[in-house]
């Protein structure tokens, strides 16, 4: 006989599913039927797997020890050094500032993520056990492209990432980018349209006009200042979409530096021959919400730039208000 309490990570959800998370190797037949049988019980009681399991809740397997060694095996995280700097944490969220280059979630089981990275550092700081990944694992609330650095959110805790997911859905955060882009801008503008993928191609093109399979984006800019041949824009992001802000700027001309799907060829090619440059200049870098506003700095090889095209003081001006 074995036995757990149900932890904040683990309350919320049906019993079935914290039972096929816990006897991980189990057929689900196998737990339904020591559920009708009461091999498994919870608070003492039969039940039947429908139930929302609440904290202190305790789940008892009337089974031999072999029987639930058997059904139980235990995986070992791989861990990696986190390549991110931490800028804010609680006992619910990990803020960090991503740089460009890494993905935000995984794409292929081999991949190196955000998201393995900030499990690993939580591991490493003695927040989460490898035991308590077996029912909960730590995930980022959202996503920023590959090559966009800048400000992420994780959810230490199940809590924690039910909020945030809520906040986002509800659209009650304030999201705020900086990038580089080309030409001149020299009045803020709330731009609309809409905004359809191609599946196959991972690219995105904007409609002024709505069409099928299309979703409508909003994008507001308000621009920071200009060299007479780049323009440092504060990007608001009203709506979240693939690659909105990429290929919205784009839409009317204002491509961004370094971005390879929507930019110009040629500026690009000026980019990387003059700063090696290998990805969009496009940064994540505030976040306003439950009265906290969390702020990622930029990454040394956007300053570099910012400082070689004359246009650093503009940003620390930023950084005062």
């Amino acid at each position: 006989m074995q036995k757990f309490i149900v932890t904040p990570n683990e309350a919320g959800q049906r019993l079935d599913k914290l039972l096929v998370k816990y006897l991980n190797q189990a057929p689900k037949s196998f737990i339904y039927k020591m559920l009708r049988k009461k091999n498994i019980t919870l608070n003492h009681k039969k039940c039947d797997g429908s139930e929302k399991t609440a904290i202190g809740d305790e789940v008892t397997f009337w089974l031999a020890d072999e029987t639930i060694e058997k059904f139980r095996e235990t995986q070992k995280f791989q861990r990696s050094q986190p390549h991110f700097k931490v800028l804010y944490e609680d006992d619910d969220l990990l803020a960090v500032n991503k740089p460009a280059g890494l993905l935000s979630q995984k794409a292929r089981p081999e991949d190196i993520s955000a998201n393995e990275e900030a499990i690993s550092y939580l591991l490493d700081e003695g927040v989460i056990t490898e035991k308590s990944l077996e029912v909960f694992k730590p995930s980022v609330c959202h996503r920023l492209d590959r090559n966009t650095s800048g400000l992420l959110i994780v959810g230490k805790s199940l809590g924690g990432l039910q909020h945030m997911a809520g906040v986002l859905k509800e659209r009650t955060a304030e999201k705020y980018y900086l990038c580089l882009v080309e030409g001149i801008i020299k009045s803020p503008a709330d731009i609309c349209g809409y905004l359809v993928k191609d599946e196959n191609t991972n690219q995105v093109r904007i409609s002024k006009e709505e069409v099928s399979g299309s979703h409508f984006i909003e994008t507001f800019y308000e621009p920071l200042g200009n060299n007479k041949k780049y323009t440092l824009l504060k990007v608001e992001l009203i709506t979240g979409r693939t690659h909105q802000i990429r290929a919205h700027l784009a839409s009317i001309g204002h491509g961004i530096v370094g971005d390879g799907k929507y930019g110009t060829e040629a500026v690009n090619d000026l980019f990387r021959r003059n700063y090696r440059l290998k990805h969009q200049l496009l940064h994540s870098w505030q976040m306003v919400f439950d009265e906290k506003t969390i702020t990622a700095p930029l990454w040394p090889e956007f300053e570099r730039i910012l400082k070689e095209e004359n246009l650093w003081s503009i940003y620390m001006d930023l950084q005062k208000k």
